[in-house]
């Protein structure tokens, strides 16, 4: 099924969170999921940028597979972002978003966390989501990558001590790429790229 677009004036005529509400339903329970968490994540971002840079963004809305997850606008101009989750391992995901871990996946975790360095793990991660996404092509004329760190091992603080280990691809579609430092954003944003 097709992501709704949020219309800008609708959204915030009405009251947004019904509005929201109402397009979510729309979609299976694993895509209400993965739009949620693009929503949350964007609006994290929209409001750390915002208060670091000064800068105005607003009215946010998702849109339809083969456009970036959701749109805002900044300085009244339309800015369209795409939104990754770092989590680590793919057990690590399971764990932190809550999914049911049998006995034999919680082995497996507790063997990775014992041989492995969380730091290792949060470079690598966060290679592979830039690797995998500098690939992408987007009908968009501005796309930003914004990249929420879901682990809650990891922090700002650990990310910009690592950014030299960080490989941003020579070439992507984006016109920035961003690190919202932490789960809720407490801990501000990180620019990667320029």
């Amino acid at each position: 099924m097709d992501l709704v677009k949020i219309p800008v004036e609708k959204a915030f005529k009405r009251n947004e969170a019904q509005y929201w509400e109402n397009c979510v339903k729309q979609l299976s329970s694993s895509e209400q999921e993965k739009v949620a968490l693009e929503h949350q994540a964007a609006k994290i971002f929209m409001r750390c940028y915002e208060h670091e840079s000064g800068h105005e963004i607003r009215h946010l809305w998702h849109n339809k597979p083969r456009k970036p997850d959701v749109s805002c606008k900044l300085d009244g101009k339309r800015l369209d972002l795409e939104i990754a989750h770092l989590y680590g391992t793919e057990l690590e995901a399971k764990q932190i978003l809550g999914r049911h871990l049998d006995d034999k996946t919680c082995a497996e975790l507790r063997e990775l966390i014992a041989h492995t360095e969380p730091e290792a793990r949060l470079v690598k991660a966060l290679n592979r989501i830039l690797f995998n996404k500098s690939g992408k092509s987007y009908r968009s004329e501005r796309v930003w990558l914004v990249i929420r760190n879901a682990h809650p091992a990891w922090d700002r603080a650990q990310i910009e001590a690592l950014q030299h280990k960080i490989d941003v691809p020579p070439t992507h579609p984006f016109e920035q790429i961003w690190m919202v430092g932490d789960w809720e954003g407490k801990s501000g944003i990180i620019k990667l790229y320029p």
